[in-house]
């Protein structure tokens, strides 16, 4: 079953504001979320927060990129609602 995967319209804008590694990087899990859904534990420190959202690393150093997303299993989407650094990840 796919999922589909979206961004939210001001992680587009952060989107615009990452390096290279981490867009593609973010591209590469919404195609794993899309095949695979929202629970990845393939990914580098992935870990399912509160409610229905997750967050995973993007890219590791300094800064550290992650991504955060929201699902909803009865219409089977995910959302990624935030893209950058982790200090100012609403976690």
């Amino acid at each position: 079953m796919a999922w589909i995967v979206t961004l939210h319209r001001k992680a587009e804008k952060q989107v615009l504001k990452l390096p290279r590694a981490a867009i593609a990087a973010l591209y590469e899990l919404m195609a794993s979320i899309q095949q695979s859904g929202p629970v990845r534990g393939d990914w580098p420190n992935y870990s399912k927060l509160d409610g229905d959202r997750h967050h995973c690393h993007l890219k590791k150093g300094h800064p550290t990129y992650v991504a955060v997303w929201t699902e909803d299993k009865q219409t089977i989407t995910v959302e990624i609602i935030y893209a950058g650094t982790h200090e100012k990840a609403p976690y």
